[in-house]
């Protein structure tokens, strides 16, 4: 049986929740489709030592702060993942968890969403499905070849696992310069590999400066003056305290992009070879849109061409949490909260006219 509502969200992580909060507070009838069977988003799967780029005020979904964690600036995923809940149910949003959205196909006026469940109909839908669950993994030579374990992120939890290993972290962004500091401080033999040297980002910068960044940068391009360049003109990591630790203790010494994986290990361009047990990549991720493939909507680098948060070519469809492409610093909590609202205000006029 087919059920109806205004608006479908798909993905029920942050982006999906403050989609969801804007939606309710203009009293547009909604659900929200979750893949997974509990709140808390990509956060539920990050591992234990990832910390936040910001204090726990300046990372907050649109109506809530997010309650500082006891004893920490930066909150850790666990605290995140309990501010989640905590919100999905203090608006009494309607969320519905362990629905997994299969495709979105045009169907006359609205929109039908096919589901693990059933289907849906709708005169809107926002997608919110975020990119952690499309990891990217570069074309290098002899990966195929090499006969140690290889892991994404998205599948590092501890440093407990490689106790007694060469561990090889490919990468010079947050995710690559955590978790090489998360193992460099449990004295795991590590050989952390950047294409170009590490570009740290002043001490005193973090999640606040960036948004404040993104954020002035939109408004420069939307009035036509000068591009200042994106977030990433500051620099490429932010010092965290577990980062700057270990960098200041030197322990986060990074070498040039190896040439190829050997069966052992990896070899750099001049012979210099390293062996390695476990070879952590990462290498970051791509949009999860695969569920609009009948639209035909994606073009380069898998994106789909945007007005603010909604696709040119297919009015009814808003994205949030891709990146600046759909919003200024969208992808963040602090960020998403306005384009979710733009979204849910363009949807409301779309719906009322």
């Amino acid at each position: 049986m087919t059920q109806r509502t205004d608006v479908v969200v798909i993905g029920g992580g942050q982006s999906g929740l403050a989609a969801g909060y804007h939606l309710r507070r203009l009293g547009i009838e909604h659900v929200i489709l979750d893949a997974q069977t509990a709140p808390g988003g990509a956060w539920r799967r990050t591992w234990s030592s990832l910390r936040l780029f910001s204090p726990a005020t300046y990372s907050s979904l649109p109506g809530r702060l997010m309650p500082v964690q006891a004893g920490e600036v930066y909150p850790d995923a666990a605290h995140v993942v309990e501010y989640l809940a905590d919100y999905e149910k203090r608006y009494a949003l309607p969320v519905q968890h362990g629905t997994r959205v299969e495709s979105v196909h045009r169907d006359g006026p609205g929109l039908r969403v096919e589901t693990d469940s059933g289907p849906w109909t709708a005169r809107a839908v926002i997608s919110a499905t975020g990119t952690w669950t499309r990891p990217f993994l570069p074309a290098v030579n002899g990966r195929r070849d090499y006969r140690g374990r290889q892991l994404h992120t998205v599948q590092y939890r501890s440093p407990s696992e490689f106790t007694g290993q060469r561990v090889v972290v490919v990468g010079g962004g947050n995710s690559g310069a955590q978790i090489a500091a998360d193992l460099a401080h449990a004295g795991i033999d590590l050989t952390w590999v950047t294409q170009r040297p590490p570009r740290y980002l002043a001490d005193d910068i973090d999640g606040r400066a960036l948004f404040d960044h993104a954020t002035a940068r939109r408004r420069a391009l939307d009035e036509g003056r000068t591009d200042t360049g994106g977030v990433a003109s500051l620099g490429d990591i932010v010092a965290v305290p577990p980062v700057r630790a270990a960098r200041d203790a030197g322990l986060l010494g990074a070498r040039p992009m190896f040439a190829r994986l050997t069966a052992t290990g990896v070899e750099w361009a001049d012979g210099t070879r390293a062996e390695a047990d476990t070879v952590i990549w990462c290498t970051g991720f791509r949009p999860a849109l695969a569920h609009f493939a009948s639209l035909r909507l994606r073009g380069t680098r898998g994106h789909i061409a945007t007005v603010g948060t909604r696709a040119d070519d297919e009015p009814r469809v808003h994205l949030l949490g891709y990146g600046d492409w759909t919003g200024p610093a969208s992808a963040t909590l602090i960020g998403v909260g306005r384009p979710a609202r733009d979204a849910a205000r363009e949807i409301t006029d779309s719906l009322r006219r």
